[in-house]
């Protein structure tokens, strides 16, 4: 018998988890930015809407586990919003960078594990990226969604690096550029998914509006949200003047 094949170890495919960055849907505490436009209770319904799609999204990937990332404080709540449906986790730390960086050290710790953290505001997002974004991840170190905005829609990778995430800027129109930074100071080969766009102000509600009345089921619970806040979505688009 070859000694090789006898002493070769055929290693495990590594499992692939999505992990989703939420917040418990509570007034005054998401998409604050849409509160300038929109009354706090629609800004908050449509942030629940949004984050259930988004989990309808996960789930329907192939041979993925799917969980939610949410902070301490959020944890009880989350359960009680998603119940049994997903396992959530805690991060350690305040902030996103606090918990984009709980994301790869809790889900890479045990075994072989290609991670992505996506975000709670693109359920929109054809499942087609998200498996490319799998596939992309499983020829580099990391893998990254770049929103046109400035920022990213979803970051992967295969282990822990604590200081990926730091002076990242989240939040803001150059937090993309400063996690290449990042990657490069690393010495990090970096692959990227195709550019897109979250919801964070009006002008992302606007265009969202007609694809989702083209086609609901790509997300729901947020085309039903546009028909029932449909007077208030009138009433914005005559602001931005997208009548």
């Amino acid at each position: 018998m070859d000694s090789h094949n006898q002493n070769s170890v055929r290693l495990p495919e590594p499992s692939r988890t999505l992990v989703i960055m939420a917040k418990a849907p509570k007034p005054g505490t998401v998409k604050t930015r849409l509160s300038q436009n929109l009354p706090s209770v629609a800004v908050t319904a449509l942030y629940r809407c949004l984050l259930e799609d988004t989990v309808a999204l996960a789930k329907s990937l192939t041979s993925v586990e799917v969980a939610v990332m949410c902070p301490e404080s959020d944890r009880e709540q989350m359960a009680n919003f998603l119940g049994s449906t997903v396992q959530i986790v805690a991060q350690r730390g305040e902030g996103l960078a606090a918990g984009l960086t709980s994301v790869f050290r809790h889900f890479t710790s045990a075994r072989r594990q290609h991670v992505i953290a996506f975000n709670s505001d693109s359920p929109h997002l054809e499942p087609s990226v998200l498996d490319r974004a799998f596939e992309i991840l499983a020829m580099h170190d990391v893998v990254v969604g770049p929103t046109h905005d400035g920022g990213y829609y979803l970051v992967g990778a295969k282990a822990a690096h604590p200081s990926l995430f730091e002076g990242d800027g989240l939040g803001t129109r150059s937090a993309f550029d400063r996690l290449l930074t990042r990657t490069k100071l690393l010495e990090l080969s970096t692959g990227f998914t195709e550019p897109f766009y979250d919801i964070d102000v009006a002008d992302d509600l606007m265009r969202l509006a007609p694809e989702l009345q083209l086609a609901p089921a790509r997300a729901p619970r947020t085309a039903a949200w546009f028909s029932e806040w449909k007077q208030a979505i009138g009433q914005l688009s005559h602001r931005t003047g997208d009548l």
